[in-house]
């Protein structure tokens, strides 16, 4: 399988996607906890089907340490006992966030008040920063049709 566009042979998509990136590496550096960070990106890519940015933050976390079977579980989380509670509340924030066309409220007020009581601001901010980039970044490896599976951990870093 083929990508419909390449987006580093072109000036424009060249120029835009570096900044684009950059969010991303600046969202690595931020308070908001590793962990954390690659299983919303890894929930947020489940949701939305991108099977290059799912290749690539299963192999990520993996490589970080993260056990299987929590990342075998993360489409579960509700229902699995291996995630904290700050964790779930992340989660929780990541799935209301993605899918605010199917829930016409947006991110509940419960939904928000747990994330605020598990994350200061700074983190909370990098939390939504993240969930708006995966988002970002998923639609367009979706859309363009970038293939899944060779991903090598660090290529992008």
């Amino acid at each position: 399988m083929d990508a419909r566009l390449n987006y580093f042979a072109g000036p424009t998509a060249g120029k835009a996607l570096k900044y684009v990136m950059a969010v991303g590496r600046e969202l690595k550096q931020s308070a908001l906890p590793a962990t954390t960070q690659e299983l919303v990106a890894l929930r947020v890519s489940q949701i939305n089907g991108c099977a290059v940015c799912i290749d690539m933050h299963t192999k990520e976390a993996a490589a970080a340490g993260e056990s299987p079977v929590r990342l075998h579980l993360i489409a579960a989380w509700r229902e699995a006992t291996v995630f904290t509670e700050a964790e779930r509340a992340a989660l929780a924030l990541a799935e209301q966030g993605t899918r605010v066309a199917d829930a016409a409220t947006g991110v509940s007020d419960e939904v928000w008040a747990r994330a605020a009581h598990h994350y200061d601001e700074e983190q909370l901010t990098a939390l939504v920063l993240l969930i708006s980039f995966m988002n970002t970044v998923n639609r367009l490896n979706i859309i363009t049709q970038q293939p899944a599976g060779d991903y090598r951990v660090g290529q992008f870093h």
